[in-house]
């Protein structure tokens, strides 16, 4: 479909869904967005729902401004993929002994490494750079200072909520890994005070929302956010490559044997603040919920722990800003999905899949999810399919 507009106060709505299947919750974070005297362009993805602060699935297009509600707590939160020499034909009957592998390698929820994973000792890992990220910690607010150990051990873990690992099949029976994660505490600390110091300004103080407020550009205010926004981006990156070297050493020790190579990884940020220009106008980009698809762009947009993923490339639609869906997009809250579905359903529904399937994952169920077809048929002039995707372990937090 290509998109419906729907009005708004400084900018049409540009919709990728059917705006009468939105919540109206969700509607009206838009139409608040929309307010904004700043904007300059609001796209919306068929993945669409209520959220925290502002709306996921949102690609908010601002001149001299940013909302760091907009861009969300899990700063740089996204997706790796890389696709195996393995096949169906490789893999064990029993996928269980796999699946304990990645969850020894990969601290999961809130765990983290006893010490810090060297980088180094992966072939190929791109440390350059690496020795100079850490540095520019110091110069990260004050407020997050004393969180260095926990942000240091937390580099190359999965977290909780809706992050995953996965293993999964291609329509060829390809073996690939697949990952969702992004800047831990650390960026959740960040995101947190920048928020709480952006709504103490002045001129946030009449805002229909006072989620939405803003930094302005050249203030010291804007200068320090844009160095923690980046730096955690930074940290989500490299979280993503370490877990992903870390999923490729137990893949290589499980599968010696087979001596398994791999492609190029695809990585794609989804919550995340990009300065990019349109029509003659430099603009700072906030997508939440949302990737960028420019043409050629390689992206993913997971479904859920029962479903199919995609792995897409952009088509470059500029109505857009150059974006597509992250994800399926939940369809109900997770406190709804408990109510609503039990651990029966969830063996129900991941039948298959080398998964948890106990109470603490209900609210991650796939009918808490939108079905995924549909809503990359809703993008078709936003991504093209490379590869469908189908798991066969999940591992959550």
């Amino acid at each position: 479909m290509s998109y419906v507009e729907v009005p708004g106060a400084k900018v049409p709505i540009r919709m990728w869904a059917d705006p009468t299947t939105v919540e109206d919750v969700a509607m009206q974070q838009l139409r608040n967005v929309a307010t904004l005297p700043w904007i300059k362009g609001l796209a919306v993805m068929p993945d669409v729902h209520y959220g925290k602060g502002a709306t996921v699935g949102s690609v908010i297009a601002m001149h001299g401004a940013v909302c760091p509600a907009a861009v969300g707590v899990d700063i740089g939160c996204g997706m790796s993929a890389v696709k195996t020499s393995l096949t169906a034909n490789d893999l064990p009957g029993d996928l269980s002994r796999l699946r304990s592998k990645i969850e020894e390698a990969i601290p999961v929820g809130r765990g983290m490494h006893d010490d810090a994973v060297d980088p180094t000792r992966f072939h190929g890992f791109a440390t350059a750079g690496w020795e100079d990220f850490w540095g520019r910690f110091e110069g990260v607010a004050d407020a997050v200072k004393f969180r260095q150990q926990r942000a240091v051990r937390q580099m190359g873990t999965l977290g909780a909520g809706n992050h995953f690992w996965e293993l999964c099949l291609d329509s060829d029976n390809s073996v690939w890994i697949m990952l969702h994660s992004g800047s831990r505490n650390i960026g959740k600390e960040l995101a947190d005070f920048h928020i709480g110091e952006a709504q103490k300004l002045p001129h946030n103080q009449g805002l229909v929302d006072r989620d939405l407020a803003v930094f302005i550009a050249e203030t010291p205010q804007m200068a320090a956010y844009r160095n923690d926004l980046f730096w955690a981006q930074e940290y989500a990156k490299y979280n993503r490559a370490i877990m992903m070297a870390l999923s490729q050493d137990v893949i290589r020790r499980e599968f010696k044997k087979a001596k398994v190579t791999f492609g190029e990884v695809i990585s794609c940020h989804h919550n995340y603040v990009a300065e990019e220009r349109y029509d003659g106008m430099d603009l700072l980009v906030t997508r939440k919920g949302a990737i960028r698809a420019g043409s050629g762009d390689y992206g993913i947009i997971p479904g859920s722990m029962g479903t199919g993923s995609y792995i897409v490339k952009g088509l470059g639609n500029a109505a857009s800003f150059n974006s597509a869906s992250h994800g399926a997009g939940r369809k109900m809250s997770r406190n709804a999905a408990k109510r609503k579905f039990s651990t029966r359903d969830l063996e129900e529904q991941t039948r298959g899949v080398e998964c948890r399937k106990d109470s603490g994952v209900v609210d991650e169920i796939p009918g808490a999810y939108k079905p995924i077809e549909k809503v990359i048929e809703q993008q078709r002039d936003l991504v093209e399919v490379v590869a469908k995707l189908k798991q066969v372990v999940c591992v959550k937090g």
